[in-house]
């Protein structure tokens, strides 16, 4: 069926390209600081295309539009885009071309490519002039067509920004910029420009509330060995937050002057930035008359290495959000069959429960709940016009976590509500194997995510499965559910980063198994990497384990885990019964016992 609205859309946009001499036009799924997650006003690519996941760039040219897309959203990608007229290309599939490799190979010489300028990076901008430099491509950077097209666009965001107490933020604002300051003369900078929204919240000890589930404001920082700027929407300062500025000596500007304040600064300054988050609009205004220093911002490494009272309160938050999913697993199971519950009302539940626990603040991401077939969309979200009601057979996915006064959540379990069949148990069980597996690692410190991901992967790779994904990321503090740089997989392709994992850094686990039209199974616990023995050959780590939930063993075939694998799921259990027992009715008390026996 055809998709009107949006080809009406695409037909206006076309329009529009053509009134500005722009052959190719391109959006992607970002803000004017490259952000993963965006804002309602930042979405110009979904309102284009229909497709609402996370990560995507959608291509317009006069004959044809094209969306490209990584593996976690292939399936919902193809449902979205149905009708719409716009090809999906799936990213790193054998034989489908990049971007770039499309542009050079589509694009004549001395067409224009166009976009906006404040929400292509800087690395992505370079990438595709170094493709196109031979064919002499034009670039018009400082249009967002969308403006006279997108008539009823939710406003710019200014949510209320608040302080992070030091109590709970575990260093002052001082420490850190004296940190940061330390790390740019080790790099031959004198100044910095920082446009990552999750690292300048850390920097300055403040949250927001911008981007849904992601408490950030819309800002960007200057720093010289001496000043600290500040640019953030007055608006969304109360006279508290400014006495908290004033007081720590940080310069107050607003946010809309951050292009006229770098316009006109003294040439010839030392800035850092880095290419990944800064914009290319930003770039080429600073690459005029500044000597740009292209580097990782210091703050990233910084703000993933938590402090001991941000691990403290982490390992409090994550012990009472366990008790909270053990609640909703224990929930679900009595009452399926007894009464009608959706995927939306699942989730709801479980929502409720999080909501009872001191200090809670938001999610951490909108819940993904997926029963049976739609499991097999890695990010799937249910919708009040489509969802599915749960029966007393088969299995619901349910990857979840929450803001809180002391952390931010991230843990998956798939539920089973009744009969499932023989190959499902398997993978089920291969899934929960890898889990441990990667759990119950030790490690050299100098190991990458890359060197570790193999341990996740090895029962599902034994039989030809795979999942198209890292195993695991890193999690803010009180910050974005996704961070940097840690994270475990086996490729990185352009623009990600490799980094060893420290102790002190948190990585989820979560490797899974996606069968379209039938099943989708992953299941996913928070980590911290900690040192262990240091001796002639190094210094030795482990993972210490924040998430404390069962492992539905009603899925689980003994056959297919090895003595070693069983024992790590039986000592797993133990510590959950352990943990979570003397906060459970006893109901549910006696239930975690026979949920979480020996095999």
């Amino acid at each position: 069926m055809e998709n009107k609205v949006i080809q009406d859309r695409l037909g206006l946009l076309r329009r529009a390209m053509a009134e500005n001499g722009i052959d190719f036009y391109m959006m992607p799924t970002a803000d004017f600081h490259n952000s993963e997650y965006v804002n309602d006003y930042f979405k110009v690519r979904e309102y284009f295309s229909n497709f609402s996941g996370s990560n995507g760039t959608l291509l317009v040219w006069q004959e044809g539009a094209g969306l490209w897309t990584d593996g976690r959203y292939f399936i919902q990608a193809e449902n979205e885009l149905a009708g719409t007229t716009i090809k999906l290309f799936r990213m790193l599939d054998e034989g489908v071309p990049t971007i770039e490799e499309f542009l050079k190979d589509q694009m004549k010489e001395g067409q224009t490519l166009g976009f906006d300028g404040r929400v292509i990076s800087v690395q992505n901008g370079k990438k595709y002039e170094k493709t196109l430099e031979d064919k002499k491509i034009v670039f018009t950077y400082e249009k967002d067509l969308a403006e006279s097209i997108w008539t009823d666009r939710p406003s710019f965001p200014a949510g209320k920004v608040t302080v992070l107490e030091e109590m709970i933020a575990g260093k002052s604002v001082e420490e850190k910029l004296s940190e940061v300051r330390e790390k740019l003369k080790e790099e031959g900078a004198k100044c910095f420009l920082l446009s990552k929204l999750d690292d300048l919240m850390w920097l300055f000890n403040i949250r927001g509330c911008d981007v849904e589930c992601n408490p950030v404001a819309m800002s960007y920082a200057y720093l010289t060995e001496t000043e600290a700027v500040l640019f953030i929407q007055d608006k969304a300062l109360d006279d508290t937050v400014k006495q908290y500025f004033k007081t720590h000596g940080i310069q107050i500007r607003e946010y809309s002057d951050v292009m006229a304040f770098l316009k006109g600064l003294h040439g010839g300054q030392k800035i850092l930035v880095d290419d990944r988050n800064c914009s290319y609009a930003i770039y080429k205004i600073l690459s005029e008359s500044q000597t740009l220093i292209e580097k990782k911002n210091p703050t990233e490494l910084l703000k993933s290495i938590k402090n001991p009272v941000e691990l403290e309160n982490m390992k409090k938050v994550y012990l009472q959000d366990s008790v909270a999913v053990t609640k909703f697993i224990y929930w679900l199971k009595t009452h399926i069959g007894k009464e009608e519950i959706t995927e939306i009302t699942a989730a709801d539940h479980l929502e409720q429960l999080r909501r009872q626990i001191p200090g809670f603040l938001d999610l951490s991401f909108p819940t993904i709940a997926g029963y049976n077939a739609n499991a097999a969309m890695m990010h799937y979200s249910a919708t009040p016009e489509s969802y599915a009601v749960l029966k007393p057979e088969g299995m619901l996915l349910v990857d979840s976590g929450g803001q809180y006064l002391g952390g931010t959540t991230d843990v998956t379990r798939t539920i089973v509500l009744g009969p499932v069949s023989d190959e499902i148990k398997k993978h089920y069980t291969l899934v929960a194997a890898g889990m441990l597996q990667m759990t119950n690692t030790k490690w050299i410190h100098g190991c990458t995510g890359r060197n570790l991901d193999i341990m996740a992967r090895q029962p599902l790779w034994e039989i030809g499965l795979d999942y198209k994904c890292g195993t695991g990321h890193g999690v803010g503090y009180i910050l974005n559910v996704h961070e940097g740089p840690q994270n475990l997989r086996w490729r990185f392709t352009d623009g990600m980063v490799e980094a060893v994992i420290e102790a002190g850094m948190d990585v989820t686990n979560e490797p899974g198994v996606y069968i379209e039209g039938s099943h989708g199974i992953r299941i996913e616990n928070v980590m911290v990497a900690c040192n262990g023995e240091k001796n002639e050959y190094g210094q030795f780590m482990f993972f210490d384990t924040l998430t404390y939930a069962p492992i539905d063993l009603e899925a689980i075939d003994v056959a297919y885990l090895t003595e070693t694998q069983r024992r790590y799921l039986n000592d797993y259990h133990r510590q959950v019964r352990e943990k979570v027992s003397p906060y459970l009715t006893d109901e549910e008390r006696e239930w975690l016992e026979e949920a979480t026996k020996e095999v």
